[in-house]
């Protein structure tokens, strides 16, 4: 069943539905690479028993994901299934409801076997917690697997899991997939629904997305993930694809933006070395100017990151027990978003306001980033303190070539562009306009076809 565990969830679906695997057989061999893999990597928890899941996998509900296994990301609640947000305060977290997106996951067919690791409330691009401790990258034990979607990133490419959901708020579904030699995508703000969020209009600075081996995956997910929600006057789903093949697109290639961007040359090389194939394939690299102060797009994004940390944690930062269980990242960001004062807020707004404004009038039809500004460092560090001979000021600068496309919400998928000096990925990111997402898929569907590591998997 090992060929079978290695295809993309698109050819197991179709295996099932032909009946060529069952599938009781798909979640059997699933559970035995479980067993074999994780832990080594420590990627997925609170994983669900054998016997429960194999009676699930025999009667299926009907779907477009009909008896595909899936492990959902630590901070979605998943009736019965422990979800500890990576915090000890809610390590005995047993939900008895479903967020809205593992609700259309399950109804699409899916069996949730469990859930995936994550960093304390997810924040910090590295996943450890106080509750199930560190996920490995399998390409090097060593190292960080990135966050926070890094348990997701790493069941995928250990091929324990086909599909996994993400979010994203500074990275986290473009940093570790980078970083395990697959696909991530942020969709454009709006098109994955919020749910059941109390406040909807402040906070657009975060969504969830879909991840996988391939961006056919990716497509799958998301149009499952994206489905219109009347609750949420943002929700404009659902995803749909196109069948037109991108040609003659003009690609911004942004670099380390002008010098702001500390970032490891063997990675810009890489990224270079990739925007080759889109070259090849008749579309146009411009070397790219800034298009905006760096210094500007950072403090309107630590402003309203802050503020919304803030508020969303403020109850734990006022009980003195609850307090003392808080990383220190998300004290710090409380901390900062309570000191704020209106002006500075609005004034982040107003930032954040013309940089949407530049984007929306720019004459690219991509923009090209790197998807970190580092390749995966010791997984024993908290945060790189320094890239290259440039200090690193708070335990996230050293992901700020990601708030770009973030502080607006522009659809950006990460793509797989090789591997570095000590045998560990990087990522490319692809940034289209708003609400163009199935024009950044098609394109990085195009640019799948012409590389060759996505074959290359870890060494167990």
């Amino acid at each position: 069943m090992d060929e079978i565990l290695d295809s993309d969830a698109t050819s197991q679906l179709q295996k099932l539905a032909s009946k060529e695997i069952s599938p009781r057989e798909l979640m059997e061999a699933t559970l035995d690479r479980i067993e074999k893999v994780n832990p080594k990597v420590n990627a997925i928890v609170s994983l669900q028993s054998r016997e429960e899941l194999i009676k699930k996998a025999e009667s299926p509900l009907p779907g477009p994901l009909r008896g595909l296994p899936i492990a959902i990301k630590d901070l979605e609640e998943t009736k019965g299934i422990t979800t500890t947000y990576g915090s000890p305060l809610f390590k005995d977290f047993n939900p008895d409801f479903d967020s809205n997106m593992v609700s259309r996951i399950k109804a699409a067919g899916a069996i949730v076997i469990g859930k995936t690791n994550v960093p304390e409330f997810g924040l910090g691009s590295h996943t450890y917690n106080p509750v199930y401790g560190k996920t490995l990258n399998p390409y090097n034990l060593k190292m960080t697997c990135g966050g926070s979607s890094g348990g997701a990133s790493v069941a995928l490419a250990t091929r324990m899991v086909s599909l996994a959901d993400g979010s994203d708020m500074m990275g986290s579904l473009r940093n570790p997939a980078a970083w395990g030699n697959i696909f991530g995508f942020r969709p454009s703000s709006g098109l994955v629904s919020k749910g059941g969020s109390a406040e909807v209009f402040f906070n657009q600075i975060s969504t969830s997305g879909p991840m996988a081996r391939s961006v056919r995956d990716i497509e799958l997910l998301l149009g499952i993930q994206s489905k219109l929600d009347p609750t949420d006057p943002h929700s404009y789903g659902p995803y749909k694809t196109t069948s037109k093949s991108p040609k003659n697109l003009k690609i911004g290639w942004l670099g380390d933006w002008g010098g702001s961007y500390a970032t490891d040359p063997i990675i810009l090389q890489r990224c270079q070395e990739a925007l080759k194939i889109f070259e090849d394939n008749g579309h146009h690299i411009i070397e790219a100017s800034p298009l905006f102060s760096a210094e500007a797009l950072w403090s309107a994004w630590t402003t309203l990151r802050s503020w919304s940390m803030s508020e969303k944690f403020r109850e734990n930062y006022n009980n003195p027990l609850e307090k003392k269980l808080l990383k220190p990242a998300v004290v710090w960001e409380i901390e900062k978003g309570l000191a704020l004062t209106p002006e500075e807020i609005f004034k982040a707004s107003r930032i954040r306001s013309d940089w949407f404004r530049v984007t929306a009038e720019m004459g690219f039809d991509t923009l090209v980033l790197p998807s970190t500004q580092v390749f995966p460092f010791d997984s024993e560090l908290d945060w790189p303190t320094k890239i290259l001979e440039r200090e690193m000021d708070t335990y996230h600068r050293w992901m700020e070539v990601v708030i770009p496309a973030s502080l607006t919400g522009l659809p950006a998928i990460s793509v797989p562009i090789g591997f570095g000096p000590e045998n560990t990925p990087a990522g490319m990111q692809l940034i289209g306009h708003r609400r163009h997402d199935a024009n950044i898929l098609a394109l990085a569907k195009q640019y799948e076809q012409s590389i060759s590591f996505l074959d290359m998997k870890p060494g167990f």
